[in-house]
């Protein structure tokens, strides 16, 4: 197989490729196969081949939402190389692999403004345009015009802010199998610099004083229901610090499951079922997980 996928020369290949490089709860997983494809010609390529083959695929960004039940048999797609950037006045346009957290960073020292609420987030600007990643009462919704989307007929299509059909912490594109995001165009007003920075500082702060950062999650496990935060549901059943495994929920913030070592998907996937069936009987509310389990 390896062979065959270099001999496709659509980008580095990459066998028995260890899923605690891939995701930020640094799991203990192996992946068959990562391929990086280096544009958008070759990804098509590598998509047709995979699909004639019947080979298992997915395409993943920093894996900052993902949690692996045990190993992937089949070939993961990272678009690291689409990571292109061009700034023309107010209007942005960015390669979907590039770092969310990066670029935010790096607009907001420019001087935009919009971008703020993004400096901790780290996904991809892909993978956060499909969850419609998002804090401080801001998310993609408000700051994207457009995208380039791949249909599942290989067709690069122009969506529209409205097209992607955003929701809390979602899309329609969460929906969609086998659409896949290739570049994103923001809209962005230039601010006070000075105001900006600070308003990052002070949110650092608040993530390192209130947030487990110290060890490896996918940050907010759940969704907040609309009428309280899905931490104190947590919280109030007493479930700080119930862990399976080295999986536990953090002693820190309720809302959080941290790696204390070596946990499984497995341990995470069953605690997450656990607080969701205690929240459940409790308060009749269905926690919705922020997080997707890959098989």
């Amino acid at each position: 197989m390896k062979q065959e996928l270099e001999q496709l020369q659509v980008g580095e290949v990459f066998e028995n490729k260890n899923i605690k490089d891939l995701t930020t709860f640094k799991l203990s997983a192996k992946a068959d196969f990562l391929v990086l494809p280096e544009s958008i010609e070759k990804l098509i390529k590598l998509l047709q081949f995979l699909k004639e083959k019947r080979i298992k695929h997915k395409v993943i960004g920093k894996g900052s939402n993902l949690i692996f039940i045990g190993d992937y048999k089949g070939v993961l797609i990272r678009l690291d190389k689409f990571s292109e950037l061009k700034i023309e006045e107010n209007k942005i346009i960015v390669g979907a692999g590039y770092s969310l957290m990066k670029l935010a960073l790096e607009l907001s020292k420019l001087g935009y403004t919009g971008m703020e609420w993004a400096t901790g987030i780290p996904g991809t600007v892909g993978g956060s345009l499909v969850n419609n990643a998002g804090a401080y009462l801001s998310d993609m919704e408000k700051v994207v015009t457009k995208a380039k989307i791949l249909t599942p007929d290989y067709r690069v299509v122009e969506y529209t802010n409205e097209d992607i059909a955003f929701q809390y912490r979602s899309s329609g594109l969460q929906y969609k199998n086998d659409y896949i995001c290739l570049e994103v165009e923001f809209t962005l007003e230039k601010g006070n610099i000075a105001e900006i920075e600070e308003t990052i500082k002070k949110r650092r702060e608040k993530r390192i004083n209130d947030q487990p950062l110290e060890f490896p999650s996918a940050g907010s496990v759940f969704r907040n229901p609309k009428t309280t935060s899905a931490w104190k549901l947590i919280e109030s059943l007493g479930l700080k610090g119930k862990h399976i495994g080295d999986a536990e929920v953090s002693l820190k913030h309720a809302n959080f499951i941290i790696n204390k070592g070596n946990a499984t998907g497995n341990d995470i996937k069953k605690l997450i079922l656990e607080i969701k069936e205690k929240v459940k009987k409790e308060y009749n509310i269905d926690l919705i997980c922020e997080q997707e389990f890959v098989e």
